[in-house]
């Protein structure tokens, strides 16, 4: 039976935070290795995440890991973020570059290192394993990152995440398993032993999906656009839908050796339970049956 872990973004408000506890505890049934919280971008969402771990840490006994990001921050403020992660008991750190917040409307600025900060992901690995025994999760892009010089640039430079001391990769969500594949193979090649997990986007409404991939570059295959094209407002058809072309997709992972899978849950149990028990996890009825 595969291994999930979960990810979620901190709400801004008392009732949506109130929801993502309940989400939280929910998925927890599934037992998932570890459940994450991201970080905004450029540090924005901090207090906010710490926040979200510390309710979270209050209700479910799944270990927890808060993303953290280099950008816009001295060595000092990313550290003294790092501690509070190890006192409040988040052992665990999805260790990222990150990008520079942009206001609404604005064009996206190029990422500029801060004079003081740690430069790219690698140094943060590297500063955070002397802060504390931290396990550390980084990124991975399987269709190259849209700033990548080259794609064998792209996995030069997750190599040196792993040197620096990363446990693990966890991938940018996909919607073709190939490249996902093709990407493995090619980070094996290079040397790369450590675990490289896939990200899962369970699709909701696919104008939203579609618009995701295209900030972070991932590719849409045009017969997928063709099976939602005008489901978005049919909600039955279209969660069906979600969850017949996801399980292909993790499906043909499995068969390729894939024992792990990360869930973007966008702060939503429905979908991602429907994958899990797709997958073979089966929900200890006694944590569902406790959520308040």
């Amino acid at each position: 039976m595969p291994e999930v872990s979960f990810e979620f973004f901190p709400a801004k408000t008392d009732e949506k935070s109130a929801a993502l506890l309940r989400v939280a505890q929910r998925l927890t049934a599934y037992e998932p290795r570890f459940m994450s919280v991201t970080y905004g971008a450029g540090g924005s969402s901090r207090e906010r995440t710490l926040e979200t771990l510390r309710q979270m840490s209050a209700r479910v006994s799944t270990p927890l890991a808060g993303h953290l990001t280099c950008v816009n921050a001295s060595r000092g403020e990313v550290d003294d973020v790092a501690r509070a992660y190890w006192d409040n008991g988040v052992k665990h750190i999805v260790a990222l570059r990150g990008d520079p917040p942009v206001a609404k409307g604005a064009a996206a600025t190029p990422y500029v290192p801060h004079p003081q900060g740690y430069r790219y992901a690698a140094d943060l690995v590297a500063g955070l394993k002397k802060v504390a025994p931290f396990e550390i999760s980084v990124a991975a892009y399987p269709e190259t990152h849209p700033e990548a010089e080259s794609s064998q640039s792209d996995i030069d430079h997750l190599k040196e995440k792993f040197d620096a001391g990363a446990d693990r990769a966890i991938t940018q969500f996909f919607f073709d398993p190939e490249s996902f594949l093709r990407f493995r193979d090619r980070a094996v090649k290079a040397g790369i032993t450590r675990p490289i997990v896939p990200g899962i986007l369970p699709i909701g409404r696919a104008s939203q999906a579609w618009r995701f991939a295209r900030m972070c570059g991932a590719s849409v295959p045009e017969e997928l656009k063709a099976l939602f094209e005008g489901v978005d407002d049919l909600a039955p058809i279209r969660s069906r839908l979600s969850a017949v072309v996801t399980d292909r997709i993790c499906q043909r992972l499995r068969d390729e050796g894939v024992e792990h899978f990360h869930f973007y849950t966008l702060n939503q149990s429905a979908p991602t339970s429907t994958l899990c028990t797709l997958l073979g996890r089966q929900r200890c009825h006694a944590l569902v049956e406790n959520v308040a």
